[in-house]
């Protein structure tokens, strides 16, 4: 552990960030709007059965917390699991996994920006979309500019947002449901059968579901990246890995048996209009009046806390991968704060790439863009459950004890969860919304490979 501290000490970062905002850190990261709108894509593939998909991926997504805890808790350093992974996998492992995961959240991160310049479109159709791009490019940087605990404020309320949104939706269909609402009659479960059945387009349908559901629980890892600057890190970054999958699990399985018990399974909309969005639907059903501006603000700050999170971990990732000679040193350096603000600048750039590529290719480069993020994150997850076995083998063969936080179940655990992650990886050239992910995916791990040696050959002959 003392090895951990004199690296964080080293990295500059400061542990700044309390018990609540590492847990909301974590819920920012992987509650972006695609609960809010892009459920409905789930639910057109699966019909009903989109509560099996999301219930077997939320058990996956409990096992990687556990997995990732149980090594963070020892390794509370700088660079999260991508410094776990290079410590258990070597160096090329730990080179692939944080530029790949910098890629896919730089995509994310562009695709959030755009979103949410879309969404106050919706209040001022008028507005030009470069507009609301610019302005909350730059917030967004400013708050994480900014000193981490300031980050990590913003970020909570932004995160309790949503989770408040989710809560009360949950709460309502479920009264809806049972007792009914004022004007309305219980609405019961007919719904789940009365179109097809539950099963309406096959068991088939649920496992290409699966491709598009375990995409909503990518963000999982985030926590991690939280562990060098964490106040306890051993007690806060494993609480808030389990507390948030449970809540993910919560939210994501009680609010699609909400929605497809409601709604017949045909008509929920696979599209990114507000006005469509289970949510809106449930709240107009209510009464609750202007349903859809409400849910128009929330899916807003629901972008702007992904894309806040997602800057907070490109930057982070960046100076990690400075720090251990992956990328310029200029890269590592910190301000007077704790901030690598000179990483920021490289995500920065990134964001815009993306966010102008969402624009201007958006029926061409963007979608190669989204499947690589969906590859390298999976691929991510695959590494981080490798680390594992490893750690526990090497920790065993040292006679050192185990972890104070252990994945119930493990070696089994792990291996199921990583055949689940590697047959979702290998449905995604089935699946519409993912077929680009190896296209995209494998080249890109193949270069950066080559830059790996590349980059190990020149820091060899500087060393001579």
């Amino acid at each position: 552990m003392a090895q951990e501290t004199a690296r964080t000490q080293q990295s500059g970062l400061r542990r700044d960030l309390s018990g609540r905002q590492v847990g909301m850190i974590a819920i920012g990261g992987a509650i972006g709007t695609g609960l809010f709108l892009g459920s409905g894509l789930a639910i057109s593939i699966a019909g009903p059965a989109v509560i099996i998909a999301y219930a077997v991926a939320a058990f996956a997504a409990l096992a990687l917390a556990y997995a990732l805890a149980e090594m963070i808790v020892v390794h509370p350093e700088a660079g999260g699991f991508g410094a776990v992974i290079k410590r258990y996998l070597g160096g090329l492992a730990g080179f692939v996994s944080r530029w790949i995961y910098w890629a896919a959240q730089v995509v994310n991160i562009g695709s959030e920006v755009i979103a949410a310049g879309l969404y106050l479109q919706f209040w001022y159709p008028q507005l030009p979309l470069w507009i609301p791009v610019v302005v909350f490019s730059v917030l967004m940087l400013a708050i994480n500019i900014a000193a981490v605990r300031f980050f990590g404020e913003f970020e909570y309320w932004f995160a309790m947002i949503k989770v408040v949104t989710i809560v009360v939706f949950v709460v309502l269909g479920v009264v809806y449901i049972v007792f009914g609402l004022p004007g309305q009659q219980p609405a019961g479960v007919g719904a789940l059968t009365e179109h097809g059945g539950f099963l309406p387009n096959g068991i088939g349908a649920v496992w290409l579901a699966l491709t598009v559901v375990t995409f909503s629980y990518l963000g999982t890892e985030a926590v991690s990246m939280t562990a060098a600057e964490s106040r306890n890190p051993g007690r806060d970054v494993p609480r808030a890995a389990r507390s948030m999958v449970l809540r993910l699990g919560l939210f994501y399985v009680l609010g699609m048996l909400v929605v497809v018990s409601i709604l017949p399974w045909n008509q929920a909309s696979s599209s990114g209009d507000i006005t469509e969005s289970p949510f809106v639907r449930l709240f107009t059903i209510v009464g609750i009046p202007a349903a859809a501006g409400i849910m128009n603000f929330v899916v807003l700050t629901a972008a702007l806390s992904a894309m806040n999170t997602n800057l907070y971990l490109t930057a982070r990732m960046t100076h990690s991968l400075a720090l251990d000679g992956y990328a310029p040193k200029w890269f590592a350096v910190v301000s007077k704060n704790g901030v690598p603000r000179r990483a920021l600048v490289l995500s920065a750039v990134g964001l815009a790439l993306a966010a102008s590529l969402s624009v201007f290719a958006e029926d061409t480069a963007f979608p190669m863009l989204l499947g690589l993020a969906l590859f390298g994150a999976l691929v991510v997850w695959l590494m981080i459950f490798a680390s594992q076995l490893v750690f526990r083998r090497s920790r065993a063969l040292e006679g050192l004890p185990p972890s104070p936080v252990r994945l119930p179940g493990a070696p089994v655990t792990t291996v199921l969860a990583m055949l689940f992650v590697a047959a979702v990886l290998l449905t995604t050239p089935f699946t519409e919304q993912f077929n680009t992910a190896w296209k995209a995916g494998v080249p890109f791990v193949l270069i950066l490979c080559v830059a790996y040696y590349v980059v190990r050959r020149r820091g060899a002959a500087r060393s001579e």
